[in-house]
């Protein structure tokens, strides 16, 4: 199967299914000399490992992370580097009763159509989470930009129709809305509206149905001339990125798509000189850090919209692979409201796509 690999010089490959022995990532291209151990990773998969919360599923595991290659004497060698997360929580019964079936919302007849045979245990390659292996990735990626100052945060913006107090994202606050975010089980710097989020989120279950929202991706520190021109554009590497995240179905950069009812008096950003720090930024950031498909310096920020979970209890008309009609309620455990869990996603996929720009640019060596 093609598609399982992403990136340039700094690259992954991820494998594994849903209700597989296990799940993983091989990282190629890493410099070498960075430190890096198994507690580094650990604390990325726990952003995003299920059953933390009530806008989570219920499935509990401990993605436990086990490095195989690539790592001596706690530092990376150059070589690739191997991790896998095995699955002890499965449970492929849970799908046998529907394993015909294609499921509203969900890739199945997409994987039928294409391949005439599919894993039906949980969506398998194509369940949410394949994403472990991503993280894993982003964990790599993270602890590399850490070094050259750079720090990515994702939050939820809005879910289930609630929407957070707007906060731009800055090098003097990311730290405080880091802890704020990741103190909130739904993902909400904003914890008065996170509590609201928690409540429609938990209406929407009681009447067997799920939510969406968006998440919003911020990276601070990145150095500005990050990006190809015409069509390796950072901006357009990043679209790429975040809207192969399952569940994405749109993105925006900056001032997104507000822009199209602006005037440029009122779109373009202004561009000033700081003789004491001696670079050029813009007074605002509407245009998300990045100009011409390439990295000013400033935040660089985006927005993905996430759909309502496709698993829901409520019953619903699909057919089966005899392309028969059936009526469907999904049971098992799933997210009512998937867009927590995608915040840490959305920060490695951004890791690695600006991991990748930087060593293109030469501001990450291949030793460090």
């Amino acid at each position: 199967m093609a598609g399982n690999s992403f990136g340039r010089l700094f690259r992954i490959t991820t494998f594994g299914e849903s209700h597989g022995p296990a799940l993983g990532v091989v990282v190629d291209g890493c410099p070498s000399r960075l430190a890096l151990n198994e507690e580094d990773i650990s604390m990325e998969l726990a952003k995003r490992r299920p059953g933390q919360s009530g806008a989570s599923t219920t499935r509990s595991e401990e993605d436990r992370p086990e490095i195989l290659s690539g790592v001596f004497d706690g530092k990376t060698t150059g070589a690739p580097i191997a991790i896998i997360v095995r699955n002890t929580n499965a449970n492929p019964a849970a799908y046998e009763p529907i394993k015909g079936v294609f499921r509203p919302g969900h890739a199945d007849f997409g994987y039928w159509a294409k391949f005439g045979f599919r894993d039906w245990r949980g969506g398998g390659r194509s369940s949410g989470r394949e994403t472990v292996g991503r993280v894993a990735a982003g964990a790599v990626a993270k602890k590399l930009l850490s070094r050259f100052g750079v720090i990515v945060l994702a939050r939820v913006v809005e879910a289930a129709g609630v929407k957070a107090k707007p906060v731009e994202v800055t090098e003097k606050n990311v730290d405080a809305l880091t802890k704020a975010v990741y103190s909130s089980e739904v993902r909400c710097a904003d914890a008065g509206a996170g509590k609201k989020m928690t409540g429609a989120i938990q209406k929407a279950l009681a009447a067997g149905d799920s939510t969406g929202g968006i998440v919003e991706v911020a990276a601070v520190g990145a150095p500005s001339g990050l990006g190809e021109p015409v069509f390796d554009r950072l901006d357009a590497e990043l679209a790429k990125a975040l809207v192969s995240i399952p569940s994405v179905k749109g993105v925006e950069f900056g001032s997104g798509f507000a822009a199209a009812g602006m005037r440029g008096s009122e779109n373009n950003d202004a561009f000033v000189y700081d003789s004491k720090a001696k670079r050029a930024f813009t007074k605002t950031n509407n245009h998300g850090g990045m100009l011409g498909g390439i990295s000013t310096g400033m935040p660089i920020v985006a927005r993905i919209a996430v759909k309502p979970t496709s698993s829901i209890a409520k019953r619903q008309k699909t057919i089966n692979e005899d392309m028969k009609p059936v009526d469907l309620s999904v049971g098992g455990r799933h997210d009512p409201n998937i867009c927590p869990r995608i915040a840490p996603v959305a920060e490695a996929m951004v890791a690695l796509v600006l991991a990748d720009a930087m060593m293109l640019q030469g501001v990450i060596p291949r030793e460090l």
